[in-house]
């Protein structure tokens, strides 16, 4: 089998990665290794997930940005129908890009898979008509773990863009990711790392 691409450093943020694995087409149609872990261990990706999740979403819905507090996890998602927009931002203490984020457009079409580290909020916002998200992680979910980030936080400087033919007035949100503070408020209350 063939070998993944890899972008590291994405946008000078240590530790982010895009994979692009190799596909192979004919007339009936496409195979593709979507995890390997000798591939990915090469690649500087050496985490044992235990738990694979999935989530389908309509046009407009914005989830995140949100993070582990005590049970961090590595993420490496990706998208099986449709398209998004999806963001990481760094939250790690003490480094050099911490507030900065990435973004990458996953899709069924470009098969692209983007790792994120432990440290990182992590967003996204479907962009087609419908969208299913599939991501592994390094550590189970645990309930009443998870903090946030508002999506639109200025000082963080998102650049979302909107799914066609819709606004930001326009996007659906849970009530819980309408609620979550600013990233001030989080850098304010962070005592340790994550």
């Amino acid at each position: 089998m063939g070998k993944i691409k890899v972008m590291d450093n994405c946008n000078g943020i240590a530790g982010l990665k895009v994979i692009e694995p190799s596909v192979f087409g004919d007339a009936r149609g496409y195979f593709m290794e979507t995890y390997n872990y000798n591939d990915f261990k090469e690649a500087g990706i050496d985490c044992q997930f235990v738990q694979d999740n999935q989530s389908a979403s309509k046009k407009g819905v914005l989830r995140g940005l949100h993070f582990q507090i005590h049970y961090p996890q590595d993420k490496l998602v990706r998208v099986v129908s449709g398209e998004v927009f999806d963001v990481a931002v760094d939250l790690r203490q003490g480094s050099e890009t911490f507030g900065k984020w990435f973004g990458v457009v996953l899709s069924a079409e470009n098969k692209k898979q983007f790792f994120i580290p432990k440290g990182f909020a992590h967003g996204f916002i479907v962009l087609s008509e419908f969208a299913e998200f599939c991501y592994k992680v390094a550590d189970f979910y645990h309930p009443n773990d998870e903090g946030g980030i508002k999506w639109n936080d200025p000082e963080i400087g998102i650049e979302w863009p909107m799914p066609e033919g819709m606004s930001e007035k326009d996007l659906i949100f849970s009530e819980k990711d309408t609620k979550w503070g600013s990233f001030s408020e989080y850098r304010n209350e962070t005592k340790e790392p994550i």
